[in-house]
């Protein structure tokens, strides 16, 4: 139904709004009646209605209230008849909003226009009239055509009465929209002959104070013979059918029996006086099959459901009539697209306006009902703007951002709405805003802190980062000049180290840097621009020194003198995997290029030992001799794993730990002397007589050997002096000579105790190495 008047809703929309003021005034008001004083409900002064240039808005051609800004009453402007502004609607509304400006408020104000008794029920026709069969049996009803009231409420009919007669009494009935109908009973039997016609007055009176009625004549005529009134299958036909149906279509079929034969039994179908006229344009009702069929455009908007009373006439001599009743249900479709109405509060916004600026007033509406009547309504995300509901189809359009004129002067913005449909209508409305120019934009890095890697022993002077920062501005607003503001290194300033050009960004090194001396410091720039007053920004640069491997492996132990180190070892506490040392290395250096991995580059004899090429720990392969030991030395190298590789090298030689051998013997004295023999104690001790008594014959022939051999040297050289024994041996490939010598030791043990000499060398005791003993 289209209104030309302001929007109305039903109460429960009313609870939504926020902040709404509530009136209510009956109809027909002389204009100047007082309905409410706003200033004093607003809590106002009278002043500010003038000063913050109050407002009532409401849409429509006819604008039924008005305000006097000079005491802030609300009052009647023009007539208002209920009937004509709602129709019947149980609740009459009229909405306005309010609005002032320093600071911006919105209210809504609700006016109900409560109904007076002003309509006396009429009927459609002064006179109208029925036909009755004298057979017709007591109790039966007989519709009557219903007055129109159209005041609501209790102004609307409440009862029908009769004239005073015998026969006929009335039973009311109350119909599914609250309205009332009156049915003719009959309460006694007919008889044609005595009384063929009957004349009676129908009343309706209304429900108001005072009260109204309305009447109507009731012609009755009594017909003879037919006996049989047809009779519908159903009471009640209900048919659900959407709004956009097409016309044509088979809504149902009603069926009626009627047990008489003949003429008698012959039916025809029709609408009742029941059915509007406006009603009967939409529906086609077949009188002879009982087809109802679709003849009009529904709309679900104006009318949901529509009841329709139907009756059967037979064709006897007195036609007598069935009735039922066929209940049309509509379900929406979504046929009603939303509606956008903008109402422009500025158009222009300076750029540094707060968020939540507002800009103009939406109000969003759709005339389908359920989900197909619920509006979604927005703007495009990337736009500095938003919307915020005020109610629950309202909207205020307010700033959402940063505002910037220089990249975008002037804001088209497109505003959404689409209701809940599958699919979805959707309507789109377009705004435009101002953006006025201010200097609000403040230089911008490109990071909000960056990170320069720098390898050490870099070249002065040359550049080793660049920053950049932005600034959309215009002209001076958006020039960029760079400098240092803070810089330190390990708590001294920095500025000696770096400097940068204010016009580009780029960052120099004034010196060489040294990883092993610092690996990172941070300097503070600042970008500022040219307006006045100036904005500016600042950031936090880390340098950050990349190590080379300009550092060769430090050995630490074992120590060392001009590379060169050296082992004592105890040959009889040595075993397979015995660790005799371990090489330990650093290298200052990080990462990759201070990894460490240890080689042996040459050895004595290489069978002796094993290095580990992760921790450096040479080990003993096998049980040691004290000639294994007194003749071998390694030369190991260190190296990192940077690139190119650096390394270190030092060369490990292995002596005869001092007085093993006199100790050990000692203890082994006392041992014996000490400890029961087992009988594995005797093997042990003839298996030792055994190889000793062996090792002595060899010695024997060894010296015997010597001395023959130095009978044919000269006289002075044929003596061995300072018990000097020297040996050759020649192996697989090459050979080698070494001197022995006995030394003090020998005399006094079983044991001869040999070490190697030269002949360059004094032989004492503190020279005797502690070595092991060969019996």
């Amino acid at each position: 139904m289209a209104l030309a008047i302001c929007n109305f809703f039903l109460l429960l929309t009313l609870g939504l709004v926020s902040g709404q003021i509530d009136y209510s005034i009956t109809e027909e008001q002389a204009p100047g009646t007082t309905v409410g004083n706003i200033a004093e409900d607003l809590k106002l002064n009278v002043w500010e209605l003038s000063a913050r240039m109050f407002r009532l808005v409401c849409e429509g051609s006819k604008k039924y209230m008005e305000v006097n800004q000079k005491n802030g009453i609300l009052f009647v402007n023009e007539r208002i008849d209920r009937e004509e502004i709602c129709k019947q609607s149980f609740v009459c509304i009229l909405n306005y909003q309010i609005i002032l400006d320093g600071p911006f408020e919105m209210h809504q104000i609700a006016v109900e226009i409560l109904d007076i008794n002003d309509n006396s029920p009429v009927f459609p026709k002064a006179a109208f009239s029925l036909q009755m069969n004298e057979l017709v049996a007591t109790g039966a009803r007989f519709p009557l055509e219903s007055a129109y009231d159209p005041d609501v409420g209790t102004n609307t009919i409440s009862i029908y009465r009769v004239s005073s007669n015998e026969h006929f009494g009335l039973k009311m009935q109350t119909r599914t929209d609250g309205s009332k109908d009156a049915l003719l009973v009959l309460e006694k039997s007919l008889d044609r002959e005595q009384q063929s016609t009957y004349h009676l007055i129908l009343t309706a009176i209304d429900g108001g104070i005072p009260q109204r009625s309305g009447t109507t004549q009731i012609n009755i005529a009594v017909a003879d013979v037919n006996d049989n009134a047809p009779i519908f299958d159903r009471e009640v036909y209900r048919v659900h059918v959407v709004e956009n149906v097409a016309v044509g279509t088979l809504l149902t079929r009603i069926n009626a029996v009627d047990l008489d034969e003949g003429v008698n039994a012959e039916l025809t179908y029709s609408f009742t006086s029941y059915v509007p006229q406006n009603i009967r344009e939409l529906f086609k009702l077949d009188q002879i099959t009982g087809e109802i069929r679709v003849q009009g455009a529904f709309d679900y908007e104006e009318t949901n459901m529509y009841e329709l009373d139907v009756q059967v006439v037979d064709n006897g001599s007195a036609g007598m009539t069935g009735n039922a009743k066929v209940i049309v249900e509509l379900l929406d479709t979504n046929d009603n697209v939303p509606t956008i109405e903008v109402t422009v509060m500025t158009g222009v916004v300076h750029e540094d306006a707060p968020v939540g600026t507002v800009t103009s007033m939406i109000s969003v509406t759709d005339l389908d009902s359920g989900e197909y009547g619920e509006v979604q309504c927005q703007v495009p995300e990337h736009l500095p703007f938003k919307l915020v509901k005020t109610s629950r189809t309202n909207y205020k359009l307010v700033t959402n951002g940063v505002l910037n004129r220089e990249i975008v002067p002037i804001y088209n913005i497109t505003i959404s709405a689409w209701d809940g449909g599958s699919p979805p209508l959707s309507t789109n409305k377009t705004v435009f805003v101002s953006i006025s120019d201010i200097n609000d934009n403040i230089p911008s890095f490109t990071q909000s802190a960056y990170s320069a890697y720098v390898a050490e022993n870099n070249t002065p002077g040359a550049s080793i980062f660049t920053v950049t920062a932005s600034d959309p501005d215009l002209n001076q607003n958006g020039e960029v000049s760079y400098s240092i503001l803070e810089n330190h290194m390990q708590g001294v300033s920095a500025s000696p180290y770096v400097t940068i050009n204010s016009r580009n960004g780029i960052i120099y090194a004034l010196h060489s840097f040294d990883y092993e001396e610092r690996k990172h410091f941070q300097i503070k720039l600042q970008a500022q621009d040219g307006g006045t007053p100036p904005l500016s920004s600042a950031v936090i640069v880390n340098i950050i020194i990349l190590d080379q491997n300009d550092n060769a492996p430090v050995i630490i132990s074992p120590l060392t003198w001009k590379s060169t180190a050296s082992v004592e070892i105890d040959p009889q506490l040595t075993f397979p995997e015995y660790v005799i040392t371990k090489v330990i290395a650093t290298d200052a250096d990080s990462g990759q290029n201070s990894r460490l991995r240890y080689q042996i580059l040459e050895a004595s004899d290489p069978s002796l030992f094993t290095l580990d090429l992760l921790t450096g720990e040479i080990r003993a392969t096998r049980s040691l001799r004290k000639e294994d030991v007194s003749s071998d030395r390694l030369l190991i190298c260190v190296k990192d794993n940077g690139e190119p590789i650096l390394s270190s090298t030092v060369t490990v030689t292995f002596s005869i730990l001092s007085n093993v051998t006199e100790k050990t013997f000692k203890r082994t004295d006392n041992d014996r002397s000490s400890t029961q023999f087992s009988p594995v104690n005797h093997y042990l001790i003839i298996a030792l007589g055994s190889t000793s008594f062996v090792f002595l014959v060899i010695i024997i022939f060894l010296v015997v050997l010597k001395l023959r051999h130095g009978s044919e040297r000269p006289a002075a050289s044929s003596v061995p002096t300072n018990n000097y024994f020297n040996y050759s041996d020649v192996g697989q490939n090459d050979g080698y000579n070494y001197t022995v010598c006995l030394s003090p030791e020998s005399s006094k043990s079983d044991f001869l105790f040999l070490k190697p000499c030269h002949d360059t060398l004094p032989f004492n005791d503190s020279d005797v190495p502690n070595t092991g003993a060969v019996k």
